[in-house]
C-alpha cells in the first residue's frame, strides 16, 4: 500500500495536550480521504503515517490545516542494506549529478546514528552511481527517517497548510457578505483550528438563484478545508425596512451592523459556537473605523474575531487567490448592506447616540432566525 509520511509543526509544542492535536489531525485526514478506497492513519512519534490503497488524493492533503509538509515515501525493514539499497534506487532513478542523504532518527536504539546513516548510504549511491556528494547545493536530497518499526525514504516534500487541525480550537460563526475579506477571513479561522459555520444575511428583494449560487460556492470551497461545512442564509429584509423607516440614513449602516450581530449571537447559542468572525480591515470602508468597529462589536456578548484587522486589500486579494475563493467572490450581486446605502455614513459612532437610535425599534430578531435556510456543504472534487 502507497504510504504518505506527514508532518505537522505547531502541533509539536504543544507538550501534555500533543496527543489530542495529534489524533485530530489523523480523524481529519482520514475523513478528508474518505471515497478514495481504504484509508489508515497511524500515529508515529513526530509523524503521521497515511496509508491507502490507491493514489490518495495529494490535493486534499494540501489543504488540510494542521500539516506543514508530506511525502510518498518507501518503506523498508530496519536494515542498513535495506535501507541503502532503496536509497540507490531512488537515485537511479534521476537525472541529478549531486546529491545528499538527510536522516531523521526518531528510533534512538538503532544501532547508527543519523550521520553514520548519510555517510554510508552515502558513500554506497556514489561509488554506484558516479554522483557527486553536495551538503550546500545538492540537486538531489534522499530523506531517510528511521522510526521504530520501518524506515521510511522520499526524495519530494510537498508543502501544506500548516496551522492546527480543524475543531480543536473550538465553533464559531463567520458572517459571511459573498465579498472577498469574509471567505478569506473564515479560511484564517480554519487554519487555526476553529470548526466554522458559515452565516450570510440576504435582502428578500434583490434574493435570487444567483446570490444562494454564489454563497453555496464559496461555502463548497472553504468545505475544501474543513470537510462538511453548514451555512445559514438569514432573511433580512423585513428588518432592513424597518431600520430604514426609523433611523437616519447615514447610521443606518452601523444599526444594520449591530442587529447582524445579534442575529449571529443567537445563531452562535444554537450552534455552540463561542465568537464570532468577520472580515472588518481597519479603516478599510466607513463601517471599519475604530470608532464604528467599537460601537458594531458592543452590539454582541462574544468574542469578536477579525484575523485581517491589519491586512491591505492586496494582501487579502492574493491569499483569496491562492485559497480559490477570489473567483467566486467577484461574482456580481448585491449584498444586503449595499443596499441603500447613505452616501455619507457615519465614520465616527458614537454609542449613546447609536443606543438610542437602537431603543426605538421593534425588531422581530426570532422571525429572521427562524426563518434561516440551512445548508451542508461538502468540497466538490470534480
Amino acid at each position: 500500500m502507497p504510504v504518505y509520511v506527514v508532518h505537522y509543526s505547531e502541533i509539536a509544542l504543544k507538550g501534555k495536550n500533543r496527543a489530542y492535536f495529534e489524533e485530530a489531525l489523523a480523524r481529519n485526514i482520514a475523513l478528508m480521504l474518505k471515497g478514495h478506497g481504504e484509508v489508515k492513519v497511524r500515529k508515529r512519534y513526530g509523524r503521521l503515517l497515511v496509508e491507502g490503497e490507491g493514489a490518495l488524493d495529494r490535493e486534499a492533503l494540501q489543504l488540510i490545516p494542521g500539516i506543514k509538509s508530506f511525502a510518498q515515501a518507501e518503506r523498508v525493514e530496519l536494515d542498513l542494506e535495506a535501507i541503502a539499497t532503496m536509497a540507490l534506487r531512488l537515485a537511479q532513478g534521476e537525472q541529478a549529478n549531486s546529491f545528499m542523504i538527510r536522516t531523521k532518527r526518531s528510533d534512538k536504539s538503532f544501532p547508527l546514528t543519523s550521520l553514520e546513516v548519510n555517510r554510508l548510504v552515502g558513500e554506497r549511491v556514489a561509488r554506484q552511481t558516479g554522483k557527486t556528494v553536495s551538503l550546500t547545493a545538492p540537486e538531489l536530497t534522499i530523506h531517510i527517517e528511521i522510526c521504530s518499526d520501518e524506515a521510511y525514504l522520499y526524495k519530494e516534500i510537498v508543502p501544506g497548510l500548516g496551522g492546527l487541525p480543524v475543531g480543536t480550537s473550538g465553533r464559531v460563526i463567520a458572517l459571511v457578505s459573498g465579498g472577498i475579506d469574509s471567505p478569506v477571513a473564515a479560511f484564517l479561522m480554519m487554519k487555526r483550528g476553529c470548526e466554522v459555520i458559515l452565516l450570510h444575511f440576504f435582502n428578500e428583494t434583490i434574493h435570487s438563484l444567483k446570490v444562494g449560487g454564489k454563497l453555496a460556492s464559496l461555502a463548497e470551497r472553504l468545505a475544501h478545508f474543513q470537510g462538511e461545512t453548514k451555512l445559514y442564509m438569514v432573511p433580512f429584509g423585513g428588518l432592513q425596512r424597518e431600520i430604514i423607516k426609523a433611523v437616519p440614513a447615514r447610521y443606518r449602516m452601523l444599526i444594520y451592523r449591530r442587529t447582524m450581530m445579534r442575529l449571529a449571537e443567537e445563531v452562535a447559542r444554537l450552534e455552540g459556537a463561542k465568537a464570532l468572525v468577520t472580515g472588518d480591515s481597519l479603516a478599510q470602508v466607513a463601517s471599519q473605523t475604530l470608532d464604528n468597529l467599537r460601537v458594531i462589536y458592543e452590539a454582541t456578548g462574544l468574542p469578536v474575531l477579525a484575523p485581517l484587522i491589519g491586512s491591505d486589500k492586496e494582501e487579502t486579494i492574493a491569499l483569496a487567490r491562492k485559497i480559490g475563493t477570489y473567483e467566486i467572490s467577484i461574482l456580481p450581486y448585491e449584498d444586503c448592506c449595499s443596499f441603500m446605502v447613505a452616501p455619507h455614513p457615519e465614520t465616527h459612532g458614537d454609542p449613546q447616540t447609536i443606543a438610542a437610535l437602537q431603543k426605538g425599534l421593534a425588531l422581530d430578531l426570532a422571525d429572521a432566525i427562524s426563518r434561516a435556510e440551512i445548508e451542508s456543504f461538502g468540497p466538490n472534487r470534480a
